[in-house]
């Protein structure tokens, strides 16, 4: 728990590296009390360390688990989102991104759920698709309230 205010702080220089404006304090103390909440419940986050700034971190990812209505190819109705996966740029590079998106495959699948999702930037397209992710089948459709 002693980290959630530098993952959030990661999540943010992700999303700003996504053109979003990420840097609202509701955003931010939203995010944070969600981290509090709900880690060691329905979603997990691994980071690491950065190797010369104790007390930072150098990288950081999220793993969510949603319950939906079973399918054919899915009777457990389990799924889970991977998320806010960011490495400090100083950091990138050497593998921190690998080991954390490693480590929650292999917590999602520890807790018996079949199908993972998640939007990759540009920058992560090819690691995900290396540790398996692929576009399925059918296209996901969004629709946002005006």
């Amino acid at each position: 728990m002693d980290d959630v205010d530098e993952i959030v702080r990661l999540a943010e220089l992700m999303y700003g590296s996504m053109g979003m404006d990420a840097f609202g304090e509701d955003w931010h103390l939203t995010a944070t009390e969600h981290v509090r909440r709900r880690l060691g419940d329905d979603i997990a986050v691994f980071v690491i360390d950065a190797p010369t700034r104790p007390g930072r971190l150098a990288a950081t990812g999220a793993g969510s688990i949603a319950t939906r209505l079973p399918s054919p190819g899915n009777p457990s109705a389990k799924v889970g989102y991977m998320q806010w996966v960011v490495t400090e740029p100083a950091w990138r590079r050497r593998g921190f991104a690998r080991a954390i998106a490693a480590a929650l495959i292999d917590w999602f699948t520890d807790r018996g759920v079949p199908s993972v999702e998640l939007h990759a930037t540009r920058d992560g397209d090819g690691l995900y698709r290396k540790l398996g992710f692929h576009q399925g089948p059918n296209p996901g459709l969004r629709r946002r309230a005006d």
